[in-house]
């Protein structure tokens, strides 16, 4: 009887937080942290455009999938350096941790080509896609879980780039009710930098936002979504020619390497150590051939065996977590699954 009694109350305890999802809260390029607008907020400095809602985007033909909800222009354009290691981090201003453990996480960049980032409507940029991953080597485990426990998503730009302002859109897509069409929601965060440098390297395809994306797509679409050892198809258009080989997301039967997420960048302001902090896909293993913005000279790349080193310390790092530990965030998940599925039903 007590059981019937308390279990609407359970219910109706997780709704105020069920509608709360995130954005990008801060961006950290080669050590330097810059901080995200909370939506709706009286806006600061950031080279982050603010959104005014931290629900989805829903619909792949929604304007707003370009940059995220009414994504509004952000004030700085900030420096990167060749093999700059960018890390994103997400969440809320109601809790610390991003509520969602299912879907992939991509990155994309565009050229701001008619004018400084600041006064770039971002409209009718071509995207191309630098860095995805989805799945760990289980075959059921999401690098999104990764976020949830706090960790930012980090990569490293393209090494040959042309210089130029550049928009990077991180995105990620959330996809508990996939299996339903028009089910999966889209986070998408805009950063503006400028990238310096001498290269010439260009992309050999681009994208539009919206556009890339329908609703029916295999990666959007996911009738099988928890069923164990589902392989995921990525969205949208494949990881750009200036991205490294390892980051073709194909290669690993379209899984994401097995590179983890790290618990946040390093102190270091040189690309050489800071490119291995969290792994999206072996990665936006490209680099900018971006020097900084108040025209400092360009960095060198981190060498392949430095982030293949780092990254097998990491996953023993993250073998080693205790049963403990696993248990609790098991519980968590199972949890937040369940507010979801109350706040969308």
């Amino acid at each position: 009887m007590f059981a019937y009694a308390i279990a609407p109350i359970l219910a109706l305890a997780f709704l105020p937080s069920a509608s709360a999802h995130g954005f990008v809260t801060k961006v950290v390029i080669d050590g330097t942290t810059y901080t995200g607008n909370v939506p709706n907020a009286k806006p600061s400095d950031s080279p982050i455009r603010q959104i005014d809602d931290i629900g989805p985007v829903k619909g792949a033909d929604n304007p707003y999938m370009n940059c995220g909800q009414n994504a509004q222009l952000a004030t700085m354009v900030v420096p990167a350096n060749p093999g700059s290691s960018v890390a994103f981090y997400w969440g809320n201003p109601g809790q610390e941790d991003w509520p969602h453990n299912t879907g992939p996480l991509m990155t994309y960049m565009a050229p701001c080509d008619t004018s400084t980032c600041d006064k770039f409507n971002g409209s009718t940029a071509k995207w191309f896609k630098i860095d995805e991953i989805g799945k760990k080597t289980d075959g059921s485990t999401w690098y999104q879980a990764d976020v949830m426990n706090e960790k930012p998503v980090t990569l490293t730009l393209p090494t040959q780039l042309s210089p130029g302002d550049y928009l990077v859109r991180h995105e990620i897509i959330a996809l508990h009710l996939a299996q339903s069409q028009g089910g999966a929601e889209f986070y998408p965060s805009c950063t503006q930098i400028r990238v310096g440098g001498s290269q010439s390297g260009t992309p050999d395809q681009t994208a539009s936002f919206p556009g890339a994306y329908s609703d029916n797509d295999p990666g959007i679409f996911v009738p099988n979504i928890y069923d164990p050892g589902e392989v995921y198809t990525f969205p949208g258009p494949p990881v750009s020619n200036l991205a490294s080989q390892s980051d073709m997301a194909s290669s690993n039967g379209g899984q994401a390497p097995s590179s983890p997420l790290s618990g946040g960048p390093p102190a270091s302001s040189t690309p050489a150590s800071g490119a291995t902090s969290a792994s999206s896909s072996s990665g936006s293993k490209s680099t900018s051939s971006s020097s900084s913005g108040s025209g400092s000279a360009a960095q060198p790349a981190a060498s392949g065996s430095s982030k293949t080193c780092k990254l097998a310390k990491r996953s023993t790092t993250l073998a080693r977590r205790s049963g403990a530990v696993t248990r609790h965030k098991r519980r968590t998940s199972f949890f937040r699954a369940l507010r979801d599925a109350i706040h969308h039903s």
